[in-house]
């Protein structure tokens, strides 16, 4: 059946103020973010699996703040870390190298491994007591926890990548003491960079976007990377969506959510996804307005250690709540 998931907390502020950067096609600048953060959060799940805020402290309710200069600091070495892996990943699209297949048969190149090692140095030389956690090399970190883990993961979609299809995308996420604080989507190629921070409005090349709204499941435009991807109760559950979408679509991994986000599609469902193919999603989706959850609405959280396995979770990300809940009823069958 459909994966468990925990809840935990996961910052979200109903002001947004905006974000400026410059940006190059073919080598995207560090953007500007001023992010200075103090505002109530209220952990609190309604039957949608979507929080609720409220601006009155109560007895759910507390107060979170984050030091500006330390969030301006990780927004701009996460910006450093996505140049790096660009850089590396422009190398080698559409050039010919060796494909392998690690054990799950999932594809690897070179350029993935490249791209991570070079990601992961930016971040050892900003950060030595940060831990690690990348798709390709697992945990770094000489402690068996740590207050702040960047999950990445330096090409997703491979499978794209290697077809010289450019909307695959790196993902970069940080997470505090178990929750998203920072997530980036770029992809290199087209010069695209989606930034989502805590309780700040997603941007894309340092323009605020957002979902769109559409309130009826038979009106959604769908993406998910493959419907060969679902199997057994997850396909069952995929099909009975699919039949009540508007247009039902196909490929594109991580880079679907970015058009989510950007308002251009109105759901993502997917199964089988692991934590560096998702976490740095939470910060862009919310910070646009949107909801992700897995197939039950509950809070997607995984907890990042040297002995935590890269469990598959189920994932549903809507621009509009009102159909994300639609979705919801539809996967479980109700």
């Amino acid at each position: 059946m459909f994966s468990q998931s925990q809840s935990q907390f996961f910052v979200r502020n109903p002001t947004f103020p905006s974000f400026t950067s410059n940006s190059s096609v073919s080598n995207p600048t560090p953007h500007s973010l001023p992010l200075g953060l103090s505002f109530p959060l209220r952990h609190e799940f309604a039957s949608t699996g979507v929080m609720a805020f409220s601006s009155k402290l109560s007895n759910d309710v507390r107060m979170l703040r984050f030091d500006e200069r330390e969030l301006n600091l990780f927004a701009e070495v996460g910006n450093k870390v996505a140049d790096a892996a660009g850089e590396v990943i422009r190398k080698y699209f559409r050039k010919k190298f060796d494909i392998l297949d690690k054990d799950d048969l999932s594809p690897v190149t070179i350029a993935d491994q490249t791209a991570e090692e070079s990601m992961v140095s930016i971040l050892l030389e900003n950060f030595p007591t940060h831990a690690i956690f990348g798709e390709e090399k697992g945990w770094r970190c000489k402690e068996k926890n740590a207050d702040y883990v960047w999950v990445l993961d330096p090409i997703d979609g491979t499978k794209s990548f290697i077809t010289g299809k450019p909307l695959f995308g790196t993902l970069i996420a940080l997470l505090q003491n178990g929750r998203p604080i920072l997530g980036i989507i770029d992809q290199p190629v087209l010069g695209e960079r989606w930034i989502g921070m805590s309780g700040k409005r997603t941007t894309l090349n340092g323009q605020d976007v957002s979902t769109r709204t559409c309130a009826n499941l038979s009106q959604a435009y769908m993406y998910t990377t493959s419907p060969h991807l679902f199997s057994g109760d997850a396909e069952e559950a995929f099909i009975r969506v699919r039949g009540k979408v508007k247009i039902p679509l196909y490929g594109c991994d991580c880079y679907a959510y970015a058009l989510l986000a950007s308002g251009f599609v109105d759901l993502v469902v997917e199964s089988g996804l692991k934590p560096y193919d998702f976490l740095a999603l939470i910060p862009v989706i919310e910070g646009a307005g949107g909801v992700i959850t897995d197939w039950k609405g509950d809070q997607l959280y995984w907890e990042a250690s040297p002995s935590s396995p890269a469990i598959s979770f189920n994932v549903v990300a809507a621009g509009d709540k009102k159909i994300h809940q639609q979705a919801l009823d539809s996967l479980q069958g109700i």
